[in-house]
């Protein structure tokens, strides 16, 4: 009677969780999360010989974040780690939430994307072909980009 039982719910948890289609939201764009990181990150290792380090994953944070066509590194200026110049305006511009989550829908294509900063723009990813926080938004997809804001860290 037992194996019955457990043959039927085997069964039947097949069939429930093979007829559930994974959730997919329409369109596509960019989505991810906005993590902010400051001070000495520097590896430190106690008398003792522990790690005593500090926690280097960061906080999330609210941040404007704005989307322009892709840019290359000599499309800029910048000033203390900061963009103070572009030469492009931007697609779009949209807000994280408090927990530092964003989506954005965007046409497919390339993009640069940057957080508003108080002294200028941010970014930090920068690929071999010298474009600035490259993303590629492909038809029917979204791409993660969760972005470190890093610029006040020492590491």
């Amino acid at each position: 009677m037992n194996r019955i039982f457990l043959l039927l719910l085997a069964l039947t948890t097949v069939f429930t969780f093979t007829q559930c289609k994974p959730y997919h939201p329409e369109g596509q764009g960019i989505t991810g999360q906005i993590t902010w990181l400051e001070g000495n990150l520097m590896p430190t290792i106690s008398k003792s010989g522990s790690d005593v380090s500090k926690n280097s994953k960061g906080k999330p944070v609210k941040r404007t974040i704005r989307i322009y066509p892709l840019l290359k590194i000599s499309d800029m200026s910048l000033e203390s780690g900061l963009v103070q110049n572009l030469a492009a305006k931007p697609i779009t511009e949209i807000e994280s939430d408090e927990s530092g989550k964003y989506s954005v829908q965007l046409s497919p294509g390339r993009y640069s994307v940057f957080t508003v900063e108080e002294n200028g723009l941010f970014a930090n990813i920068f690929d071999g072909e010298g474009n600035v926080q490259p993303v590629t938004v492909k038809a029917g997809e979204w791409t993660l980009l969760d972005i470190i804001v890093n610029y006040k860290a020492v590491f």
